[in-house]
C-alpha cells in the first residue's frame, strides 16, 4: 500500500511540475515587448501610445522637423528622407492638415530672417506636395528667428533652429 501512495504522489507532482512549466511556457510568450521591431521599423502609434494622426503621432512615425545649412533652403539627403516619411505619414491620416513653419538662427535682420525661414517653409512644403501630398492640406509660414527650440548663440543652438517644423492643425 505504501509503494501505491508513492506512486500516486510522484504523479500527482509531475502533474503540478508539467502545468506550472506550461504557464512559465505561456506567461514568456505574452510578454514580449512589441513597442518596435528589431529593426526599429513599423512603431505604430498604437504601440508608441500616441493618439493616431496627432503630432506625438507625426514625431513618433516620421519625425516633425528638418535642418538646414547657415543661409540655406536647400534640402539635403536626411531632410528629403525625413519629408518623404511625413508624406508616407500624412497618406495614411487624409484627415490631418498641417503647417509647415520655417525658422532661422538668431543672426541676421529680422527681414533677412522671415524671407529665410519663408523660403525654408516653402521648400519643406513643395516637397511633400512633390510627394501626393494635397497643397491644400499644408500651409506654410515663416518665424524667422522668434521661435528658437535651442537657446544660446553657439553653433550646436544656431544648428537646431535652422529648420523648417512641421505642425498638425
Amino acid at each position: 500500500m505504501h509503494g501505491l501512495l508513492s506512486q500516486g504522489q510522484n504523479n500527482m507532482n509531475i502533474k503540478i511540475i508539467g502545468a506550472f512549466a506550461a504557464l512559465v511556457l505561456l506567461a514568456a510568450c505574452s510578454s514580449s515587448d512589441d513597442k518596435t521591431s528589431s529593426t526599429g521599423e513599423g512603431a505604430s502609434a498604437s504601440r508608441s501610445g500616441a493618439t493616431p494622426g496627432s503630432q506625438e503621432d507625426l514625431v513618433a512615425s516620421a519625425g516633425d522637423r528638418v535642418f538646414f545649412a547657415l543661409d540655406s533652403s536647400s534640402l539635403d539627403d536626411a531632410a528629403r528622407s525625413t519629408l518623404t516619411a511625413q508624406s508616407g505619414w500624412l497618406a495614411k491620416n487624409p484627415q490631418v492638415s498641417v503647417r509647415v513653419e520655417g525658422n532661422a538662427d538668431e543672426r541676421g535682420t529680422q527681414e533677412y530672417n522671415l524671407g529665410l525661414g519663408q523660403r525654408r517653409a516653402k521648400a519643406a512644403r513643395d516637397m511633400l506636395v512633390a510627394k501626393g501630398v494635397s497643397s491644400s492640406r499644408i500651409t506654410a509660414i515663416s518665424n524667422g528667428k522668434e521661435k528658437p527650440v535651442a537657446l544660446g548663440s553657439d553653433e550646436q543652438a544656431w544648428a537646431q533652429n535652422r529648420n523648417a517644423m512641421t505642425i498638425v492643425q
